[in-house]
């Protein structure tokens, strides 16, 4: 059978039963506690239905005071506590003049004072009742104008945030995409039709797994692998036996949660300024392990090393050293802020003798849709791109004891 969750709703969800509710609450708390001060001070049974009068002409006043409340709360502060200070006091005058002829007429026969003197004795109760009800009414109504604009500038920074991880989440490098249209557009032009479809298969492939994700969504380690397969793939068929892979990813870190599209620029960035660079190519090592709570995910290449800074455009180049803009770099550092904010790390070095790497660490989250080990497309990497023994097939290494 199922059990119907229920969910207790905000008291303010709906301000006019909230309104209500307090109203009636109030009102009947102030007769309650007029009525047992009486009967404690042994008043007769009938007292009571003049504190129920009373009561009654001051639940009524407030109702119109809500009205023309509701109407001055809109207005400059100036006008609101000015109007309001002029209603208040005609308000109790109107309360104070009820209860007393109302008590002129209970007290006919037994007390002799003239209508002035008790409206002056009477001031008092009115003045405490609705002068607590308006400091009440506009407190709750501050208050609520408070969390609304609270809420409405969380929805607003969290469309700000959404809106710049879509930003930094499509700022990807468009050389992958042009060189290889290019490369296409070459062994087409070669009648080289089966290699150009091929690479146009992988190209789809790949650009389906990446619009298809949203911007800012997290993924598991083996879904970005796999998609980051997908984009070896392509390349593979550009540089061949110069872009050599070496993946080792431990079995406990493939359920891990991360921002998707994480590490593809991390590798572009590495065949950019590694491979492409050196003729006889590099290897680029991606490294995946759970330290404690922490994913710590590395990614090395052989290359003659780059600097993570934008150049100087007055500085002179250094001969055989990639220049780096420095973009692709930022751009994950900036994700990982929004992603983050200050629980997480990312370091680069890039060693003198050559070599470049990049390290992150984020906190451990396991995906929900995570699968238990890697796709047969991260699991074999030579599969996808015809065998040859430039690709260093994927390890996955146990956890650690």
């Amino acid at each position: 059978m199922a059990v119907l969750q229920i969910q207790a709703a905000p008291f303010f969800a709906s301000k006019n039963r909230a309104f209500w509710n307090l109203q009636l609450a109030g009102w009947g708390a102030a007769f309650l506690l007029r009525a047992v001060s009486a009967l404690a001070n042994q008043q007769p049974l009938d007292i009571l239905a003049l504190i129920l009068v009373t009561t009654i002409t001051g639940f009524s006043i407030s109702l119109i005071l809500s009205v023309i409340y509701r109407q001055l709360i809109q207005q400059q502060p100036l006008v609101t506590w000015g109007v309001t200070a002029v209603v208040l006091f005609f308000a109790v005058l109107l309360h104070a003049s009820i209860d007393t002829w109302v008590q002129s007429v209970y007290y006919a026969a037994t007390r002799d004072t003239t209508f002035a003197q008790r409206l002056i004795g009477l001031l008092y109760l009115p003045l405490t009742l609705l002068g607590g009800w308006s400091a009440l009414y506009y407190a709750i109504n501050f208050f609520l104008t408070v969390e609304q604009q609270a809420d409405r500038l969380e929805r607003l920074e969290a469309q700000a945030t959404a809106a710049q991880l879509a930003m930094l989440r499509y700022q990807l490098n468009p050389h992958f995409l042009f060189n290889t249209l290019n490369s296409i557009s070459t062994l087409v032009l070669l009648k080289q039709t089966e290699p150009a479809n091929a690479m146009l298969t992988r190209l789809s492939g790949f650009l389906r797994h990446t619009l298809i994700a949203e911007p800012g969504s997290q993924v598991s380690l083996a879904q970005e692998i796999e998609t980051l397969q997908l984009y070896l793939d392509i390349e593979r068929m550009r540089f061949e036996e110069r872009l050599r892979t070496q993946f080792e990813i431990e079995d406990a870190a493939l359920p891990a949660q991360l921002p998707a599209m994480l590490l593809q620029p991390l590798v572009e960035n590495a065949i950019k300024y590694a491979v492409s660079s050196q003729e006889e190519g590099a290897q680029i090592a991606l490294t995946a392990r759970v330290i404690g709570e922490r994913l710590r995910l590395t990614v090395e290449d052989t290359g003659p090393g780059a600097d993570d800074t934008p150049r100087d455009p007055a500085a002179p180049l250094v001969p055989g050293r990639p220049v780096s803009t420095g973009v692709g770099l930022a751009n994950i550092r900036n994700r990982l802020a929004q992603a983050y904010g200050d629980n997480h790390l990312f370091e680069t070095r890039s060693e003198a003798g050559g070599g470049f790497t990049v390290l992150i660490e984020i906190p451990f989250t396991r995906a929900d849709n995570a699968g238990s080990g890697p796709t047969s497309a991260v699991a074999d990497g030579t599969a996808a791109s015809g065998g040859g023994d430039n690709i260093i097939r994927l390890r996955t290494i146990g956890t650690n004891a």
